[in-house]
């Protein structure tokens, strides 16, 4: 094409543009943004003309509408635009078809400008009258130079979904927010999860009118919970906003707003004194429980206690209250391995496999008991025998071992033991029932017991899909910890290219503002008592993003990073894109095989009898990706799912005009591109791949938030963390 150009262009202009980009057929509009938005920085940005900016800078303080004009792609010329402050945009476009390029330019097509453009154009004025414009483009009339006009933003269709009411039950009046919520006293458990921080700081600095905000936090040791919380205010971001709005005086804020109040949920009365209780069921309005453990496979015994257990015990305390409702979170996951559209539905002793006698009451006691027979097999003589006999094998000093530091390793065995045995038996449990995980399963027995014990009582279930970075609040691209899709985003930056995966499933992440939004906006309706049972917090079906596209998005992502940095490893990294691939390509050509090859030397190697074995490092992270990428594989590969989010858009909608920017829930308007390249991916760079690597986060600026007593008149003083009051520095 480059031999071609210069002919096709004395011969005809438009049809020489035409045949040019004709090449680009095929390649999706996402890649051409970001590799438009590169050739801008890295080829056009170093050599624009200082003389021409101040010029066009010159002409917007006077009040000019400028409309760059430009042969190049639209791709190319909104960074440029956007660079300069410029609003409107001729230049050419190509034609898409689901996202991808047809190698057709959309009509008019912008010819380049002529033979002696390059001498005739060198100084910094650029403007052209229109009726030169059109002579100088081969246009038939001004009307047609006009059409060409488009914005400089990026467009985003629209995902125009109409909302009709079939039914009667509609509240007559709008929601208000804070209305609802003002003077309301509402508990949040799990404030020290990911959603629980966020909704905690984003309610503080959006809804002053809380009357009071009770953190139910566990004692861990000899590490109280007001300790848990201070700590957590010191030295989480997200905490940022509010130190930023309030400096000094945010102890005295959250001393009027906020109250620690140390339990334990997985225990029966939420492991709260009698007094405190009592108090707590009298004044509360609605409690949020965000606890949960979110390990795919974790021991079946604490899965039991966090995620069985607690909701029941939560779920109880509401019942003894006066007038409390609850909002429980679940996941949209719990729908297990089934395809097709999830509706937002509450079923009674669901199982995914469908088994018909199936009972989650009768389920949750067999889990139970399972566990207390493990725990009595761990201590029977048959296992005791292999355990001691495991410890005296072992090449070390344990060889040799005899009583108490015997005894201390069978002990430590031991524990080893029913970890493994109860992990294995959870999981196999969940295959059974049709759910990938313990996690699910046990999620799914959580909404089965709320919804059949709590019968009658105001309980909303929130089924959060994927939660991920934040959009906006508590500040842009705030993310916390190794979650869901942080491991396998860090892998795609790597040298690793063929994820197994079905290119057509959605994969569906949400915002977690978007959550917090949403769980505030269900309580508000829960404390009115107009919220429906089940609420999905997705965007599979308002804002679908598939794996294709998100494994592409994840790679240009990573691209953009690496080209702004120096070195042969990066040069080689932003090249090697990540790619789907069917399961079979995968153990062929990937992983697996490459294990396969590995191991092949090792056996070959075996008889040199080496100090270290060759390529040992290389097999522990083959034998990483490989189990991450099964653990994985029902939520990249198999099960497509499409969560109906209609009840929420519903209340959203039902929200007073003035307050749907503030509390509005929209998913709609997601920019997935400009989501996963500028907000996602550098925030798990900045806050969760440094973890994945053993590496610390940056160093931020100390802080200090101590409590301490301060008696008055020689009384102390009752506050919001049982008679501890907050100083900040």
């Amino acid at each position: 094409m480059a031999a071609l150009r210069p002919f096709l262009y004395a011969a005809h202009r438009v049809l020489a543009t035409r045949v040019v980009y004709s090449v680009l057929r095929g390649v999706s509009r996402d890649r051409l943004d970001l590799l438009g938005d590169e050739y801008f920085q890295y080829k056009l940005k170093p050599y624009l003309k200082p003389d021409g900016v101040a010029r066009l800078k010159h002409l917007q303080a006077e009040g000019a509408d400028i409309v760059l004009v430009s042969q190049g792609l639209d791709h190319v010329m909104r960074p440029l635009a956007r660079f300069l402050g410029v609003r409107w945009l001729v230049a050419n476009r190509l034609d898409f078809r689901e996202r991808v390029a047809t190698g057709r330019l959309l009509a008019p097509v912008i010819r380049p400008r002529g033979l002696f453009a390059r001498i005739t154009g060198t100084g910094p004025d650029g403007e052209r009258a229109p009726h030169r414009l059109v002579r100088e483009l081969d246009l038939p009339d001004a009307a047609v130079l006009d059409s060409a006009v488009f914005p400089v933003e990026r467009p985003v269709p629209p995902v125009e979904r109409p909302i009709v009411h079939f039914d009667n039950h509609r509240s007559p009046q709008p929601l208000s927010v804070r209305r609802a919520l003002a003077g309301k006293h509402v508990m949040l458990i799990g404030f020290t999860g990911f959603i629980g921080k966020v909704w905690l700081v984003n309610t503080l600095l959006d809804l002053p009118e809380v009357s009071r905000i009770y953190l139910l936090i566990r004692r861990q040791k000899s590490n109280p919970a007001t300790k848990r919380f201070e700590r957590i205010v010191e030295e989480s971001p997200v905490f940022d906003p509010l130190f930023a709005r309030y400096g000094s005086d945010l102890a005295s804020f959250l001393r009027e707003k906020v109250e620690v109040v140390e339990g334990d949920v997985s225990v029966a009365g939420l492991g709260l004194d009698p007094d405190v209780a009592s108090r707590l069921q009298e004044r509360l309005d609605v409690i949020i429980n965000s606890s949960g453990l979110t390990d795919f496979n974790p021991e079946l015994r604490e899965a039991l206690a966090i995620n069985v257990d607690a909701a029941v015990h939560v779920m109880d305390f509401v019942r003894q209250s006066d007038h409390c409702g609850l909002v429980h979170l679940s996941t949209c996951y719990v729908a297990g391995a089934r395809d097709g559209r999830v509706s937002e539905k509450l079923r009674l002793n669901y199982t995914p496999a469908g088994i018909a006698d199936f009972d989650a009451e009768r389920e949750w006691q067999s889990l139970h008991e399972m566990v207390r027979q493990a725990e009595l097999q761990a201590e029977s003589s048959e296992v005791t025998r292999e355990l001691q006999r495991l410890a005296l094998d072992k090449e070390h000093a344990a060889r040799d071992l005899q009583g108490a530091a015997l005894d201390n390793q069978i002990r430590k065995g031991r524990i080893r033991w029913l970890r493994n045995y109860l992990t294995e038996a959870g999981t196999s449990r969940a295959l059974e029932l049709g759910w990938p995980n313990t996690y699910t399963l046990t999620k799914s027995l959580a909404e089965s017991l709320v919804a059949k014990r709590g019968a009658g009582l105001p309980i909303a279930v929130v089924r959060p899909a994927i939660v991920e970075t934040s959009v906006a609040k508590p500040f842009v691209g705030w993310n916390e910890g190794i979650n869901t899709s942080a491991s396998l985003s860090y892998l795609l930056g790597t040298n690793f290219r063929q994820l197994p995966s079905n290119e057509r499933k959605r994969l569906d992440i949400i915002p977690v503002d978007s959550v917090c939004h949403g769980i505030t906006l269900i309580s508000a309706a829960v404390i009115e008592r107009r919220h429906e049972a089940v609420y999905q917090l997705a965007t599979s079906v308002t804002n679908p993003c598939d794996m294709g596209r998100s494994i592409e998005l994840t790679s240009l992502a990573h691209r953009k990073h690496y080209r702004a940095q120096e070195g042969l490893e990066s040069w080689l990294r932003l090249r090697m894109d990540a790619i789907p691939v069917s399961k079979t390509r995968y153990n062929r050509m990937s992983a697996p095989a490459q294990m396969a090859i590995v191991k092949s030397i090792q056996r070959i190697m075996a008889p040199l009898s080496l100090k270290k074995p060759p390529l040992a490092r290389a097999e522990r992270n083959l034998e990483k990706v490989g189990k991450l990428v099964q653990l994985f594989e029902p939520f990249i590969l198999h099960n497509e799912h499409d969560f109906v989010a209609d009840n929420i858009e519903k209340l959203s909608f039902a929200l007073l005009p003035e307050e749907r920017d503030q509390f509005g829930y929209d998913t709609r308007s997601l920019d997935w591109w400009q989501y996963w390249i500028d907000i996602h991916i550098p925030a798990l760079r900045r806050w969760t791949y440094p973890l994945i690597e053993g590496r610390p986060l940056a160093v931020r600026p100390p802080r200090t938030f101590q409590i301490k007593d301060e008696p008055t008149n020689g009384q102390a003083v009752r506050t919001g963390t049982n008679g501890a009051t907050w100083r900040y520095s």
